[in-house]
């Protein structure tokens, strides 16, 4: 499924984020850019040790951030390294955080003059972020973004399983309605 806000396609398909040939692929990362499980390890694992290199230069990024790398020997010219929340109960600020780990790593991608970027569901993995809930924070933050974009025309959720697909798919048709 997709739509068009203001000449930006933003859609959703199941995939593997590591054989996404968009500009830039984001990695659901932690904090300390240490490499770890899920999307995290699969990115790394694919990209190769020039990513990890990058990251160890870079040091940190705290949550609700974003930083670039060059993409190793992904398909995908950078890796935007987003950290999102790790889920509490929706009290502690996690949509906001959320919010800006996406708004951030689509800046990133912008400024940096690409036109693809690709999403996974970030935090909804190890971190505990419910899929409903995530999903309808991404979706919103890129139509909001996609309404001012200078450069950025193609916004991509890639997503791990049938259920993520349909529940971000639900989200995009909601944001459409709105």
């Amino acid at each position: 499924m997709k739509i068009i806000v203001n000449g930006v396609t933003i859609e959703c398909r199941r995939a593997d984020i590591t054989l996404e040939d968009t500009d830039a692929v984001v990695n659901a990362a932690n904090s300390r850019l240490a490499g770890g499980g899920g999307v995290d390890g699969d990115i790394h694992r694919a990209g190769g040790p020039a990513i990890m290199e990058e990251c160890r230069k870079i040091g940190s990024c705290p949550t609700g951030r974003a930083v670039i790398t060059g993409g190793g020997r992904l398909k995908a010219r950078y890796v935007i390294h987003a950290v999102g929340p790790v889920y509490r109960d929706g009290a502690h600020k996690e949509a906001e955080l959320l919010a800006g780990a996406y708004l951030n790593s689509l800046k990133l991608a912008d400024e940096k003059g690409l036109a693809s970027i690709a999403f996974p569901s970030i935090s909804t993995g190890a971190y505990g972020y419910p899929v409903a809930e995530a999903s309808e924070v991404a979706v919103k933050t890129a139509v909001e973004f996609a309404k001012s974009a200078a450069k950025l025309r193609l916004i991509r959720f890639v997503l791990f399983s049938d259920s993520d697909l349909k529940t971000y798919e639900r989200a995009l048709k909601r944001a459409v309605a709105e």
